[in-house]
């Protein structure tokens, strides 16, 4: 469609804005991981990493939509292992055996994601058992090097985006569109990005809350590999249950403290 007629048509801006929500919504998994890891960097390399990192994910996010032919073809099976799930309701199978190129993206993406938080849990529950990283004794986690906290963030940024440009491709066939939709959402994400990690790193509850929820996805991810594909609905409504149950906890730790220390805010 032409550019000119395109801007003229209230159907590509519904698409747009609808794109747009969706993307954020889908977006929140990458910004949660570059927080986390981007606060195991030194102060003076956190803002620069996650500034880096999202900039990666955008250019990936446009490198993608130009071979967006390409990318559709990713959904073809490569090959079939030949097992059968286990019989559904209707006579289904529960998972399937047919791996495509999408497919293995996300398994080896589910895969990580579950390491990296396993690992860092492990780090927040026995910070006296890290050996081989420097440790923030503050924080309980292990520091890194800002060229493997890049190269992290690298691996999630592709696991990630290749999820959403093939939702995106399910949402329009105007690449001019979705490529608008991801600079806004990844402008979004730019603008959250420091409020997010700050947040974070005030509360350690938080952090064990985020982590928790890498972990979830990474079994998502692994389970949508294996063909039995999760509502992201029910995803997300858990996170932000939990979440708002978390920020209760925190007002009513916050106002005990008050009550027992009321000089402390002042």
């Amino acid at each position: 469609m032409d550019l000119l007629a395109l801007i003229a048509d209230p159907g590509a801006w519904l698409a747009l804005l609808t794109l747009v929500a969706l993307e954020v919504v889908l977006g929140i998994d990458n910004l949660v991981f570059i927080a986390i890891l981007s606060n195991k960097l030194p102060k003076s390399q956190q803002t620069r990493a996650r500034r880096i990192g999202l900039a990666l994910a955008l250019i990936m996010r446009i490198a993608m939509l130009m071979l967006i032919g390409w990318i559709v073809t990713l959904r073809a099976p490569l090959f079939d292992l030949g097992l059968q799930g286990a019989p559904g309701p209707h006579g289904e199978t529960s998972f399937e055996t047919a791996f495509s190129g999408r497919d293995l993206i996300l398994l080896a993406g589910g895969l990580f994601l579950l390491w990296k938080a396993t690992k860092e849990i492990h780090h927040a529950m026995d910070p006296e058992g890290v050996s081989g990283e420097m440790l923030d004794k503050d924080k309980g986690f292990a520091e890194i090097g800002f060229t493997a906290a890049i190269a992290q963030i690298i691996v999630l940024d592709l696991v990630f985006s290749i999820d959403s440009i093939l939702t995106a491709v399910g949402m329009t066939d105007e690449v001019p569109i979705m490529i608008v939709a991801v600079v806004i959402t990844v402008t979004i994400m730019l603008f959250a990005a420091d409020p997010l990690a700050r947040f974070i790193d005030k509360n350690p509850t938080i952090v064990m809350l985020a982590l928790a929820f890498l972990v979830m996805i990474g079994l998502v991810l692994i389970a949508d590999a294996f063909g039995f594909h999760v509502p992201k609905g029910y995803i997300y409504g858990a996170m932000g249950f939990s979440v708002a149950v978390e920020l209760l906890n925190m007002v009513r730790r916050n106002r005990r403290a008050h009550r027992h220390h009321p000089g402390a805010g002042a």
